[in-house]
């Protein structure tokens, strides 16, 4: 899009993003008083409110986003329409709300983000199940994981360490999925069919609102179905746990249940000491020779049928 900078500062979401920087006399050029709300901490969109977040309902994200970021209030001008609004949330394409998501939740302020969309309403219309958990939360825990996990993402960014959308989303649906799962053990239904049932249901619900590729919702299945094997203590399933490729991230998350008061904490710290006193396992023999026949099986070309030459 093409104009003058003058236009170009108009289609700014905020007046803290008109700001312009000339370099002929290192001036700064403010063409909506964004100095003045950037100096109070003010967040402010451009233009009238309700015309700009019904243009682009994602606005009201980036409002919450950027309030949690920078520290900064909105505007009550820019807040008042949002309750209201909020709704607009379910016409923007779920491809669109993941990136979204990730930029609120791994950015480093992930706390403040979630307070920021609670406070606005804005949660529920991305994850509704769990926001539906939340408010029927037991001993304070279901709250309480979900913080905990996102301040855990929010240190491990701060220390460079990396993060995954997959463990991310297996936290934010966690509790939906746990209290689904045991809907269906009250009506019989086994322990483990009850949490592949639930993880299924809150899944396809979620993918309505909220996309989630494949390549982060299955290890994020992965690392709920490995919690109840985490039960199992005895004989040689902790070792085949133990060499389980999403082992690590299911550890990680059975200690952050420990940690919210959802699982036992003696648990967690069997674990701990079991692999303080063993080495990670080499694959089964046998599994890697049939994966080497499949590998070869894999390579060989089929041959067509013999063609002669002239005179056949």
């Amino acid at each position: 899009v093409y104009g003058t900078i003058e236009e170009d500062a108009l289609r700014r979401d905020f007046t803290v993003n008109a700001l312009y920087y000339n370099i002929a006399d290192f001036s700064v050029v403010d063409y909506a008083n964004g100095v003045q709300d950037l100096e109070h901490g003010i967040l402010r969109l451009m233009g009238d409110p309700e015309i700009r977040y019904r243009e682009d309902p994602v606005r009201m994200l980036r409002a919450a986003r950027f309030a949690a970021k920078l520290g900064f209030v909105l505007d009550p001008a820019t807040e008042a329409p949002i309750a209201e609004l909020a709704g607009l949330l379910g016409e923007v394409p779920p491809a669109r709300l993941f990136e979204e998501v990730l930029k609120l939740f791994m950015g480093g302020y992930g706390v403040a983000s979630f307070e920021k969309l609670r406070h606005f309403g804005l949660f529920e219309q991305l994850f509704p199940a769990t926001e539906a958990a939340l408010a029927t939360e037991e001993e304070g825990f279901p709250h309480t994981m979900v913080l905990q996990g996102l301040q855990n993402t929010d240190a491990r960014v701060r220390s460079g360490k990396p993060v995954t959308p997959a463990f991310l989303f297996a936290v934010l649906l966690w509790e939906p999925v746990r209290l689904r799962a045991r809907e269906y053990e009250a009506q019989g239904m086994a322990p483990y069919a009850a949490l592949q049932a639930a993880s299924s249901d809150i899944i396809e619900h979620q993918l309505a609102r909220v996309a989630i590729p494949r390549r982060f919702s299955t290890p994020m299945r992965e690392i709920w179905a490995l919690q109840p094997r985490f039960q199992h203590t005895k004989g040689k399933r902790p070792q085949r746990l133990f060499a389980h490729p999403r082992f690590r991230a299911a550890y990680d998350f059975l200690l952050l249940r420990a940690e919210s008061g959802e699982a036992d904490r003696e648990l967690a710290q069997w674990w701990t000491d079991f692999q303080k006193q063993h080495a990670v396992p080499e694959p089964d023999a046998r599994v890697e020779e049939q994966r080497s026949r499949r590998r070869r099986r894999g390579g060989r070309r089929r041959r067509g049928p013999a063609t002669g030459g002239k005179g056949e």
